[in-house]
Parts: structure tokens; sequence; C-alpha cells
């Protein structure tokens, strides 16, 4: 399937904003949905609206296999050994919060370790502040290397035989760097600890086998990768989920209930508490059939092939792009005395939707020593010339204020 086959499967392309036509540069932030994924949730709701688990009836049962349906594309998607393996969650934060509150408080104490690094999302920061406050363990952060890289080195240097969670993410939000996950998991092993894997970032645009990458806990929102909003997944190993207690209760996750106790569900819905997000699931299982379609090899190149472009050309103009030459599809910049804010309103101004502010990353900003940058992200329906606009829209950028100051 070429470019152009594949952006008429995404109709919000196909308009216009401030009278230009939309060059959307934001799929870091959230993901545009294909038709696909459009009429799958459009099905669910004209069709078989129903619960799932509970009722015998038709429109239950066929809910029911959409919902577990999409689990099974879920495993198969990151290769987990078992259904039983893949929670289903509202997003990588809920993920990250359940593992934190629940593995996290559960096996920590005082003078244990829990490790990330500069560049992690707040989704990946705070749930370990919050658990280290909670047992009286505490938080280490792996240095970055200049150019917004983790070195292994730094790695073992980081990590000790106090440390009892490692949580890195896959692929930066803002500097575009492609961390080591698999080497960064041993090192955790070699000390006794679990390895956390934020992918929020990688599983919309990569290949993700879990297996090989022996983490312990994976997590991803299904937004970032054609998939609607408030889903997302938790992967975790067996063992581990098994010994964990759920973080919230109430229907579906329980298998009996007394009036002073109760038992609860075996995997994966002991986990799922309530009504789950059913259509949401449906979507997501669809956004990986898409992508699955269309190849994550082949997402990942076309990617690299436009940050590598967009680096060329943006850096002919003369601004700050922030880390690595080798990165994923986005690429973070700043134009000197220009407010990135300032940038994204004019960008608006020509149709072009880029990011500007923290990205939700105070900590990397602080390390960047700036308050805010802007960022241009690219997904499977961006294009060459789409890069070429921004750039023309960044030079029409520094003149105005250039004339202004």
């Amino acid at each position: 399937m070429n470019i152009q086959d594949i952006r008429k499967l995404f109709p919000i392309l196909d308009q216009e904003v401030n009278g230009k036509k939309l060059v959307y540069l934001d799929s870091a932030a959230t993901s545009q949905k294909p038709l696909p994924v459009i009429e799958a949730l459009d099905k669910y709701y004209r069709e078989y609206n129903s619960n799932v688990h509970r009722g015998v009836h038709t429109l239950g049962t066929k809910a029911t296999d959409g919902y577990e349906g999409a689990r099974e594309k879920v495993r198969r998607f990151i290769n987990a050994k078992s259904m039983q393996e893949v929670i289903f969650t509202r997003g990588t934060t809920t993920a990250i919060n359940t593992v934190a509150a629940s593995y996290g408080r559960d096996n920590l104490q005082p003078g244990d370790e829990i490790v990330i690094s500069y560049m992690e999302h707040h989704a990946n920061i705070i749930p370990w502040q919050q658990v280290a406050k909670q047992t009286g363990a505490s938080l280490k952060y792996i240095p970055l290397q200049q150019d917004g890289t983790i070195s292994i080195e730094d790695v073992r240097k980081t990590v000790t035989d106090q440390t009892k969670i490692v949580s890195v993410m896959m692929v930066s939000n803002v500097l575009g760097s492609i961390n080591p996950i698999k080497e960064i998991t041993e090192i955790a092993h070699q000390h006794g600890a679990i390895m956390m894997v934020d992918a929020a970032q990688a599983a919309p645009h990569m290949k993700i086998d879990v297996q090989e990458l022996n983490c312990d806990f994976l997590a991803f929102s299904g937004h970032k990768m054609c998939a609607p909003t408030g889903i997302g997944v938790l992967y975790g190993k067996k063992q581990l989920l098994e010994e964990m207690e759920p973080v919230e209760t109430g229907g579906e996750m329980i298998d009996f209930v007394g009036l002073y106790e109760s038992t609860w569900k075996e995997l994966p819905w002991k986990f799922e508490a309530g009504t789950p997000i059913i259509a949401g699931a449906i979507g997501l299982g669809a956004a990986i059939d898409f992508l699955t379609d269309i190849g994550l090899d082949n997402i990942e190149a076309h990617e690299h092939k436009l940050a590598s472009y967009a680096m060329e050309r943006m850096s002919e103009i003369g601004m700050t792009i922030y880390g690595p030459t080798h990165r994923a599809g986005l690429i973070t910049f700043n134009i000197e005395d220009v407010h990135p804010h300032d940038v994204a309103t004019v960008l608006d101004a020509e149709g072009i939707a880029v990011r500007a502010g923290h990205h939700c990353a105070q900590p990397l900003m602080k390390w960047l020593e700036v308050s805010a940058t802007a960022r241009a992200s690219f997904y499977l329906y961006n294009t060459e010339e789409e890069i070429d606009k921004l750039v023309e829209a960044l030079i029409k950028t520094k003149e105005y204020f250039s004339n202004v100051f």
C-alpha cells in the first residue's frame, strides 16, 4: 500500500485548517484514526453493543468474542506467551500506576531503590515518586549522554543490588532516543530487579517482542497507534501478575464475594474491575490489524526516512534541534528568541499542527536548560512534501519574529 492509498484511509486529513491544507505533525501526542478502526467502532455500537462476560444472549456473546479477540491480537502483536499476560487499561499511565501501586507497594521497603532516567514522561516519574514516599524506597536517575541517549555504562553504574525496580521508556517522546531496553533489562535482572518498559512511543512505530526483551512489565496506549482514546495495555509476566493484588476492585474481577471476604478471578480479569473498555479494545484490535497489514518494519523505515529528511531540511534554516542523530520519527526544536507556543501558533495559521510545551517531561526540560520546546512528530501517513511545508512555515516564522523584534 503506497502513501497516498494510506492517506485516503484517514478522513480527518482531507480538510483545511485556517484556509490551508491540514498538515498533521502531532502523532506523538495522539495519532489519527483510519477508516477500518472507525468502522469497527461504528459496527460495535450499531450491531452488537452489549456488556461482556455476563450475558448468554447473542449480542453479549458477540461483544465478548470481540473483546477477547482483541486481547489475542495484542498478545500476538507483542508476542506474549499467554492472553493471561495482557491486561486492558485506560492507557500507559494507568498501566504504570498499576505496577507501582501493586507490585511496588508490596515489594519495596526502606533502603530499596527505584531506577528511572531523566528523559521519562511524567507518567513514568510520578507513580514512582509516590510509591517511594509510601514505602521508604529511594528514587535514582540514570544520567544522559550529551546527545540525549542512555549509555549502558551509566546503567551499570546506577543499578545496584539495592535496586528492585528499573523503569525506562523505550523511545523518548522529546528526544526521539531509542533506548537499549534488552541490555538494560539484562542489567536489572543481574541485580535481582524487575524491568518495567514504557512503550507508548514505541508500540505504534516498531516491532515489540516482550519475550525477546525479557522485560517483566510493558505498557502502551491505543490512541497513539490509530486506536481510540481511553484504551491501553499492561503486559506482565504471568507469575508476577498472579502474585500481585488488584488496584481496583468491584464487579467483574471477583470470583466469590462473601460478607467479609472475597476472592478474585484468574488472570487477566483480576485487574479489570467493572465494565471494561469494550469498544476501545475492539478498536485497538482493528488498529493492530491495520498496522500489521501495512507492516511495522515498513512504518519504522518510513518514519526514519522522514526524520532524516526533516533533520536535514530544518538544520539548513538554523535552529536548535534536540536529541541524537539516529532517532525515532520526531524532531524537537527551538527557534532562538521565539517561544515555542508562538512558533506553534504561527504554524497553526499555516494549517500545520505541532506540539509546544514541556511535553510532560519537565525534568528533561531542566536537563536541556529550556522551559519548553516545539515538536513535529511523524507517522505512517506523513510525507516529505509535508515536511517541506513545515520548513517553509518555519522560515516565515523566523522572518516574522525578526521583524517584530
